[in-house]
């Protein structure tokens, strides 16, 4: 879907300039509401720069980085793109970094881990637009039934699903692996586990022992104890996996904050914890972010600096978060949304924001391999699989994928 938003003030007397931008649409009932916020930043923002008009183009998720990529393929590039990454088009020197085009205050203001991942090679080009983290998720209805407390330890999450199968409960642990998203929940049970994608000098680590004893642990305890579902996790995608947890029919299962609305409007009295780590908290939550950036065709680079500057005020950032329940991308919207009282259900995604550590989306090899650890994951914790071979097998590909860029 498109929409085009022109001028709203005169040029003043000088050459106008119009910005092409591409956005992703956010409004997942189909409605109009993604096109009725940029409407809104791009008429204000008009306003107050005579001589600067914004043309918008909103695109749904399936397709929207897709059409960036045949726009910049033709020699057609926009001017701002808010899509889904950023590292192919930085590699190939077709981005303005961020220090060329938004204010120091601005670029200050972004929280570090979010600004950290849209670093390639220690320079900043892609611009965190709206984020999110992961939290578990607990039913509490099925939790008293079971006479149990959410877990802080995996030990303790054994137990709990183990008490939630005796009393009947479909699935005590949703482990969604199947190839919708199960590079994220990899991640999140590798940080739980105490390892990650990537070691402290940022090269892939993936077999590293902790990730190891990570997918032999799951195996172990709760695949082969029968304690997930409601289908295979190989064969169950994050969707179908908060479905059923909005059934009522999950006892635990690790989500963002878009499971709240699906659990409220079903009627599911649900709580969060951070995740359980092996001895305790996991040493970080997973954080995700959707990029924006400033493309250098067209040469536009002070007026895309002023529109970007714009976007990132205070009360642009916390209109879109709240419109869809995502978490602000900036310091300064973070602490607003903590203190104004109104987002209670979302305060602890954005404490563990702060300390959030993100997929290695700098890296042009990441989808390479995040589509391999899709495809292959899940094999990992099946019965005649060994988790340290399935493995070895995904780092493989990303050294081969690494050697290539």
């Amino acid at each position: 879907m498109t929409v085009g938003l022109s001028g709203c003030g005169s040029d003043s007397g000088s050459k106008s300039v119009t910005l092409k931008l591409v956005a992703a649409d956010y409004d997942i009932a189909g409605g109009d509401s993604t096109k009725a916020y940029w409407h809104n930043v791009v008429s204000e923002f008009e306003k107050k720069n005579p001589g600067i008009k914004v043309d918008v183009s909103v695109f749904s998720w399936d397709v929207v980085d897709a059409k960036v990529a045949e726009m910049v393929k033709a020699g057609n590039a926009p001017d701002i793109a808010q899509i889904g990454a950023y590292s192919d088009y930085a590699a190939s020197g077709k981005l303005y970094a961020v220090d060329q085009t938004l204010s120091i205050p601005v670029q200050a203001n972004f929280l570090a881990p979010l600004a950290d991942a849209g670093e390639m090679k220690r320079t900043q080009y892609g611009i965190p637009f709206v984020a999110s983290t992961r939290l578990l998720f607990y039913n509490k209805t099925l939790f008293k039934k079971a006479h149990i407390d959410p877990p802080t330890t995996w030990a303790q999450l054994e137990a709990d699903a183990k008490a939630l199968k005796a009393k009947g409960v479909k699935t005590p642990f949703a482990l969604p692996l199947g190839s919708e998203e199960a590079q994220a929940e990899t991640m999140m049970w590798l940080l739980s586990g105490g390892g990650g994608y990537v070691n402290q000098v940022a090269g892939y680590d993936i077999d590293s022992p902790e990730n190891v004893k990570t997918f032999q642990w799951l195996k172990k305890n709760l695949v082969q104890e029968g304690l997930t579902g409601p289908v295979a996790p190989g064969k169950l995608n994050r969707q179908a996996a908060f479905d059923a947890f909005a059934k009522g029919d999950v006892g635990m299962l690790n989500g963002h904050p878009s499971l709240m609305g699906e659990a409220r409007k079903k009627g599911v009295d649900y709580g969060m914890v951070p995740l359980p780590g092996v001895e305790g908290k996991a040493k970080a939550s997973m954080g995700v972010a959707d990029w924006i950036m400033g493309f250098k065709q067209n040469g536009h680079r002070e007026q895309i600096g002023k529109f970007l500057d714009f976007t990132f005020n205070d009360q642009n950032v916390s209109t879109f978060a709240d419109k869809y329940d995502l978490l602000p991308a900036t310091r300064s919207a973070s602490q607003a949304m903590q203190k104004d009282g109104k987002h209670q259900d979302l305060d602890q995604f954005l404490a563990a924001l702060p300390t959030s550590e993100l997929p290695p989306v700098g890296k042009t090899s990441w989808p390479r391999v995040s589509e391999a650890i899709k495809k292959r994951i899940g094999a990992a914790v099946q019965e005649n699989d060994d988790p340290k071979a399935v493995l070895e097998g995904i780092a493989k590909v990303a050294l081969d994928a690494e050697n290539a860029e």
